[in-house]
């Protein structure tokens, strides 16, 4: 079942219009794409951060409604708040059903508590990635891509080559070349990460600036 994203069109334009959609509680964003000129959008605030909760929001393809027109979208950007949960600014993408699109896509690593490296070998698990772009039509793009380490030992890896693609979804860095197998996940010694991570700590106490006063005292001399 597809989400559905309601908007409006917008005339009004310019960073005074933005400003007085967002104190409404709104938000201006674009569609764009499929041969057919951009059109500027109002959206509800509330609706959006609705769907922002959802993991399928960021990589399926959306239902766009815009005053009873619909239309299939992907989402490609979005721009937040510095410091508020309030988005800014949203950029929707038409999509063409034969035509491929390349879409991000989460990971989901699975069986990590029974991975031998883990359980029996006393490793720690490094994710590489956590997201991978994807090659396909609109109508086989998945909402995530299982990584299963149920099977994964010391000092082994998992690449890109690895992973399981539903039928008809490509992974596209491996288009360029066996060199663009990258690793996606791995076990490594504990022993070597808690090395790594007490450097880490001894850096940092030594860029930490001194103490020249005592509480409730004198500056030291």
């Amino acid at each position: 079942m597809s989400i559905v994203l309601n908007a409006e069109t917008r005339d009004d334009m310019g960073k005074g219009a933005s400003r007085r959609l967002r104190h409404a509680n709104k938000l201006p964003a674009i569609v764009y794409g499929a041969g057919k000129d951009p059109q500027n959008l109002t959206l509800e605030q509330k609706e959006v951060q609705y769907h922002l909760q959802n993991e399928a929001f960021y990589t399926q393809v959306l239902e766009l409604n815009v005053a009873g027109k619909k239309q299939d979208v992907l989402l490609r950007d979005l721009q937040h708040h510095p410091y508020r949960l309030d988005v800014l600014h949203m950029d929707l993408q038409r999509v063409e059903a034969k035509k491929e699109v390349h879409v991000n896509v989460p990971l989901h690593f699975m069986n990590e508590d029974v991975a031998p490296g883990v359980k029996t070998e006393g490793g720690a698990i490094s994710h590489v990635v956590t997201e991978v772009v994807l090659a396909c039509l609109p109508k086989d793009i998945p909402e995530f891509i299982e990584v299963d380490l149920s099977e994964l030992h010391m000092g082994e890896i998992i690449h890109l080559t690895d992973l399981k693609m539903p039928a008809g979804v490509e992974v596209l860095a491996l288009r360029q070349g066996e060199e663009h197998d990258s690793a996606v996940a791995s076990i490594h010694a504990r022993k070597v990460i808690e090395e790594h991570e007490e450097i880490e700590e001894a850096g940092e106490a030594a860029e930490a600036p001194e103490e020249t006063r005592e509480e409730g005292g004198e500056p030291e001399s």
